[in-house]
């Protein structure tokens, strides 16, 4: 009898943390998995094209092209789901990455901040139709830097 009550107090102590649903949800992509695809604009004696693979993994990877007179500049990038947010880590010239953490989303709008850092502090995406997106990225009231849009249009992969 005693075996069985020490198991039976064993067993109410456990079984609540054990079956208790984590309250904190997983981050996922889904908030930004419609910036997946192939994205291109041009102007201003430049073209610049930025791809973004399908959510997978917690991982969507991203890199940019920017040919212009000047040369070529590219960026990798990733978006990535983590215990506390989604960030979107930005590497360009394959630099080390920064970090923008997901701040607001709604359908087809996603903003990522990092107000540590000097330029960009924002950066901005949006979905303005489904062969249309937005990308911006802003500073702040004392940023020497101005803020710069840019209006892509979906392009079908080479590949296809």
């Amino acid at each position: 009898m005693p075996t069985l009550l020490l198991a039976g107090l064993f067993w109410l102590l456990v079984s609540p943390v054990a079956a208790a649903p984590d309250a904190t949800p997983t981050p996922d992509l889904k908030a930004v998995s419609f910036m997946a695809g192939n994205w291109h604009t041009e102007g201003g004696n430049q073209t610049i094209e930025e791809q973004w693979m399908e959510p997978a993994g917690k991982l969507m990877l991203g890199m940019s092209r920017t040919v212009s007179q000047r040369g070529a500049f590219f960026e990798f990038l990733r978006l990535e789901a983590r215990g506390d947010g989604v960030y979107y880590v930005a590497q360009p010239g394959g630099r080390p990455p920064t970090d923008f953490k997901l701040v607001r989303h709604s359908a087809g709008e996603a903003v990522f901040e990092n107000l540590a850092h000097d330029f960009p502090k924002r950066i901005i995406y949006r979905l303005d139709s489904p062969v249309d997106l937005t990308a911006r990225v802003e500073g702040d009231a004392g940023s020497t830097e101005q803020s710069q849009e840019f209006k892509y249009k979906r392009k079908k992969a080479q590949c296809e």
